[in-house]
């Protein structure tokens, strides 16, 4: 086919449509406007507004997608909620020793040992006088330490 027929044709295709498109966009100029006129004298006054809320039901096979990952469970005890009570140190056999621990919040009281876990920490390293926690938060591992409290000495 020569270039000037493929252009010849290609006009003959793009009238009639480009046509159609301004009739269309006149037509809905006049509809939009003649609504204008005639909706704000058809509003009623019907009082106060009241919101509907929309609400959603997930019934899928698995995890709801819409209830956070995070229980309240847990993510307590906080690190700076737990006072270290006492330690029972084996000498020998390290993995046997036992630290006591108090969450001043609710005054629960914990025993724990090496690898235990308490919410986001988990319970690195007994020392005499300390315990070491791997604490867990958003992807991310630091390591906290709680001591005892000094012994006063009375002379």
């Amino acid at each position: 086919m020569r270039p000037i027929s493929l252009a010849a044709l290609t006009l003959l295709v793009a009238m009639p449509l480009a046509a159609q498109v301004a009739k269309r966009d006149t037509t809905a100029k006049q509809d939009t406007t003649a609504r204008r006129d005639t909706t704000a004298a058809q509003v009623p006054d019907t009082g106060p507004l009241s919101l509907v809320r929309e609400q959603f039901s997930y019934e899928g096979g698995s995890r709801d997608p819409f209830v956070s990952l995070l229980k309240s469970g847990d993510v307590r005890p906080l690190i700076s909620d737990l006072k270290l009570v006492g330690i029972y140190y084996d000498e020998r056999y390290t993995a046997r020793s036992v630290a006591v621990l108090r969450d001043i919040t609710t005054a629960k009281r914990y025993r724990v040992r090496i690898s235990d876990v308490l919410g986001r920490l988990k319970v690195a390293q007994i020392r005499p006088r300390d315990v070491v926690f791997t604490v867990q938060e958003f992807g991310y591992e630091r390591q906290e330490t709680l001591s005892l409290a000094k012994q006063e000495v009375t002379p």
